[in-house]
């Protein structure tokens, strides 16, 4: 399977990499990045096995997420993408793109979640134009609060997902949102 490698304006997206080891551990060490994802820094132990898992999720499901690169440093600054998780959460987000991105913080702020995750979004549109969007969010996330509206997410459900608030952002597929928007005409007679 051959895994798409995105470039931006500013930013190149692409598939995690052995050799991304140790800039991984230090991304999943940053304080700012845990304070609304996972929480606990990561090990290197344990990022490596999460480069594993991403890495399989690309295999398994043709989607997951990408680390961003800085394209003017090559430096690795974050992540974004999807993952189909089977998380324990109600409603379920089974069979949607579940989507998520993160920053270190000389990166928050200035665009460019928006624009790598435009990017990722219009690149999942097009391979998997029948399966709709989600996200989970902190409540007190507002700036994720924020980009999830400017990437047309709308605000779900309130719920817990490992004994957090959560609120569940859903944004239709593009074939759906093509279904919703096309007008009705009379069948002619």
């Amino acid at each position: 399977m051959t895994t798409p490698v995105i470039e931006t304006a500013r930013m190149r997206l692409r598939v995690v990499a052995p050799g991304d080891l140790e800039a991984y551990v230090a991304l999943w060490q940053e304080e700012s990045v845990l304070r609304y994802t996972i929480g606990t820094a990561l090990t290197r132990e344990t990022a490596w096995s999460r480069i594993l898992r991403t890495t399989g999720h690309w295999q398994v499901f043709g989607f997951g997420f990408f680390v961003i690169e800085d394209r003017e440093s090559g430096a690795l600054i974050g992540e974004a993408g999807f993952h189909d998780m089977k998380r324990a959460i109600k409603p379920s987000l089974e069979g949607t793109l579940e989507a998520g991105w993160m920053l270190l913080p000389p990166y928050q702020g200035k665009g460019v979640a928006g624009e790598v995750m435009q990017a990722a979004i219009l690149w999942a549109e097009a391979t998997f134009p029948d399966m709709n969007f989600s996200a989970i969010i902190d409540p007190e996330n507002t700036p994720s609060r924020t980009l999830a509206r400017k990437l047309g997410f709308s605000e779900g459900i309130a719920t817990e997902y490992a004994g957090h608030p959560t609120i569940i952002c859903r944004r239709p597929g593009i074939r759906q949102a093509l279904r919703h928007s096309a007008p009705s005409y009379p069948p002619r007679n």
